[in-house]
């Protein structure tokens, strides 16, 4: 009996240090807002002219401090990717609104797609040809339409009965997009064989802008943005506008994806991330990289992401990732590529 009730005491003891231990650990801070973004993931060569880095720098810092500015103010997570996107869109240096790529038949079709992780309210749109900045569209969808998801001459008509702002398809043309697609053009005509897909993505750059966010109440956003890729095929879809594959957001992470939209839809890359954290109890940085190193290959695809307690993870298995983030600590990022 003494014996038993030995072990009895042992037990106790062992469960009250326990217990204390775990009290003692020290709790993860909670951030009062955070941000982050990106504008798109691939081959991007570091031999770049130091006047094209310094305009890629400029151009992520710019939208950085546009979603700075809603967030230190109290605004809300929606308005800051929503705003930030606009203002990645608007610049011609990535491949969304103005500086998309071309289709295969020269013409710029835009997708985008916004969600709202306290309510997962979500608003989608693809194949636009016309609206001067998808997000917004998107957003109207989410907020005003009991659909979730318009395409090609349906969301241009939806986009009729809005107040968005449209513009003229060339609108959008860029020189730089314009040389890249007939280097595009010219070399599929010049294959003796058809084009086998591996290659097709390897001469792609990758192209994306999107934004997450927690804003001082604690909800969630993600928000993304693109012009596809460069010479796709007519009516391609990829996964920007696809809910929970290139944007995801709830009560536990927001995520925005960029890369080879293909890839990204087949393993719901941005909701797999969010499962991973809610039903294994892992990270959001252990999440996105068991996405990113188990669930893709190298060089499919590159991720932002903020937790709901503001921690924020900006993951790709591509060479470079256009990608900037702060938090109300003063924690800036700002980067190209992986070893910077």
């Amino acid at each position: 009996m003494n014996r038993i009730l030995s072990l009895l005491s042992l037990f106790t003891l062992l469960l009250i240090v326990t217990a204390s231990c775990q009290q003692s650990e020290p709790q993860p801070a909670q951030k009062e807002w955070a941000i982050a973004l990106h504008g798109g993931a691939g081959t991007i060569s570091q031999d770049l002219p130091d006047s094209v880095k310094a305009r890629y720098y400029a151009g992520l810092e710019e939208a950085l401090r546009v979603g700075e500015l809603v967030l230190r103010d109290g605004g809300t997570a929606l308005d800051a990717v929503e705003n930030v996107v606009n203002t990645l869109e608007d610049n011609p240096l990535f491949n969304a609104g103005r500086g998309a790529v071309f289709t295969a038949e020269g013409r710029h079709e835009l997708d985008a797609a916004i969600m709202d992780g306290s309510t997962l309210a979500a608003g989608a749109v693809t194949g636009l040809t016309t609206v001067k900045n998808p997000v917004s569209l998107a957003r109207i969808v989410m907020q005003e339409s009991r659909h979730i998801f318009f395409s090609g001459v349906g969301a241009e008509e939806y986009a009729d009965q809005t107040s968005v702002e449209r513009v003229d398809n060339d609108y959008f043309h860029t020189q730089n997009r314009y040389e890249q697609w007939q280097r595009s053009q010219e070399q599929a005509s010049a294959e003796s064989t058809p084009m086998t897909m591996e290659k097709w993505i390897e001469d792609s750059k990758f192209g994306t802008v999107g934004a997450v966010a927690l804003d001082s109440e604690g909800r969630l956003a993600a928000a993304t943005s693109t012009g596809g890729m460069t010479n796709k095929q007519f009516g391609r879809v990829g996964d920007v506008p696809i809910i929970g594959s290139g944007t995801f957001a709830n009560h536990v992470a927001a995520v925005s994806a960029t890369g080879w939209g293909e890839q990204i839809m087949r393993n719901v890359s941005a909701n797999t991330i969010a499962n991973h954290m809610e039903f294994t109890g892992s990270s959001l940085e252990e999440a996105m990289n068991f996405v990113v190193t188990e669930r893709l290959n190298p060089g499919d695809a590159g991720f932002i992401g903020v937790d709901s307690l503001g921690n924020i993870s900006m993951q790709m298995n591509t060479a470079g990732m256009f990608r900037a983030s702060l938090d109300a600590d003063g924690n800036r990022t700002v980067m190209i590529w992986q070893d910077e």
